[in-house]
C-alpha cells in the first residue's frame, strides 16, 4: 500500500477524485469539535490509500436560512466553482456513501503547522506583510489584533468567497500544506480552504477573516479569473451545479460574478450581516 508524501503530491486531483469516489472507506475517528458529524477516515483503491474527512449528510443540524439541499452538496459545488474559475483551492470533494450513509468525501489536507497565515497578535503588533482586519479585546482584556498576511494566496480565496457568498471563513478554514521548502518559508506550500457548506445562499451573507483587500480595486487576475468563471458557467457548470443548487442560487451566483465584473472592486461588508463569523478560529 502507498500512503508516502511524495506519492500524494504526485497523484492528479482527478486520480485523487478517483480514490475518494470509488475507494474502500474506512472511518477511523471523529472529529469531536465539529458542529456536524464529521470523521476522519482513509480511502483506499488498487494499492493506493488517501487521508480523508467524511461527513454523511445524516450528521447534519439542519439550519433555518439553509433550508435547502445539504452541506455535503454545498461543499461539492463549491469545489466544481473552485476548479472550474481557476482559484483551486478546494480539496479534491466528491459525494459517495459510506458507513453513516451518503455525505461528502474530501481528500484531508496536512497542514505546515509552523506558520499561520491567519493570527491573532497584541494591538500595534501587526508587522510588516500582515494586514490588521479587526481590532478586539481577549478574554483577559487585552487589546488584540486579528490579522491575516499580505499574500497573493489568501487574496485569491479571499475573492472565491465573495463569488461563493461563503457565510464562514473561519482562520483555522485556512489550511496551507507543507510545500518543497516547508519549515523554512512561509510563501512555501498551496494554500486550501475547508468547510464551504454554508455558501452560495441568495442574500449577502460573506462573513471572513480575510477582509484586508475590501474595497481595493482588482488586479488582472481577478478579472481573468471571473470571467473565466462566467464562461464556465454558461458551458455546462451550471447545469452541473444545479444537482446542488436551487435555480434562484445559481442566478445569485452569476450576478454576484457580473458585480463583481462591473464594480472592479473587492467587496466591503455592508452592514446587512456581521462581517466575522464568530468564533473567528
Amino acid at each position: 500500500m502507498q500512503t508516502d508524501d511524495t506519492l500524494e503530491r504526485e497523484l492528479t486531483d482527478d486520480a485523487v477524485e478517483e480514490v475518494l469516489s470509488n475507494g474502500a472507506l474506512t472511518v477511523v475517528g471523529r472529529l469531536a469539535t465539529a458542529s456536524n458529524a464529521s470523521f476522519f477516515g482513509q480511502v483506499e483503491l488498487d494499492g493506493v490509500a488517501l487521508p480523508c474527512i467524511y461527513k454523511p449528510v445524516a450528521g447534519e443540524r439542519p439550519l433555518w436560512d439553509f433550508p435547502d439541499g445539504t452541506l455535503a452538496g454545498r461543499e461539492r459545488a463549491a469545489r466544481l466553482v473552485s476548479t472550474a474559475g481557476g482559484w483551486h483551492v478546494v480539496p479534491p470533494t466528491v459525494l459517495r456513501d459510506g458507513r453513516f450513509g451518503p455525505g461528502m468525501c474530501q481528500r484531508w489536507i496536512d497542514v505546515e503547522s509552523q506558520f499561520a497565515l491567519v493570527d491573532i497578535v497584541d494591538s500595534g503588533a501587526a508587522e510588516p506583510g500582515w494586514i490588521a482586519v479587526l481590532e478586539a479585546e481577549d478574554a483577559s482584556g487585552r487589546d488584540v489584533l486579528l490579522v491575516h498576511a499580505d499574500d497573493e494566496r489568501l487574496r485569491d480565496m479571499a475573492l472565491f468567497d465573495a463569488v461563493i457568498n461563503n457565510a464562514d471563513r473561519k482562520g483555522g478554514h485556512v489550511l496551507l500544506a507543507p510545500g518543497a521548502a516547508a519549515g523554512s518559508d512561509r510563501q512555501a506550500g498551496r494554500l486550501f480552504g475547508c468547510d464551504h457548506g454554508v455558501s452560495f445562499h441568495v442574500d449577502t451573507k460573506l462573513r471572513t477573516v480575510l477582509w484586508g483587500w475590501a474595497g481595493e480595486p482588482l488586479r488582472p487576475r481577478d478579472v481573468q479569473l471571473l470571467s473565466g468563471l462566467g464562461d464556465a458557467l454558461g458551458n455546462g457548470l451550471e447545469d452541473e451545479l444545479a444537482s446542488w443548487l436551487t435555480s434562484a442560487e445559481l442566478v445569485a451566483l452569476r450576478r454576484r460574478v457580473d458585480v463583481l465584473l462591473n464594480t472592479a472592486k473587492m467587496p466591503v461588508p455592508d452592514g446587512s450581516w456581521p462581517a466575522i463569523p464568530w468564533p473567528a478560529f
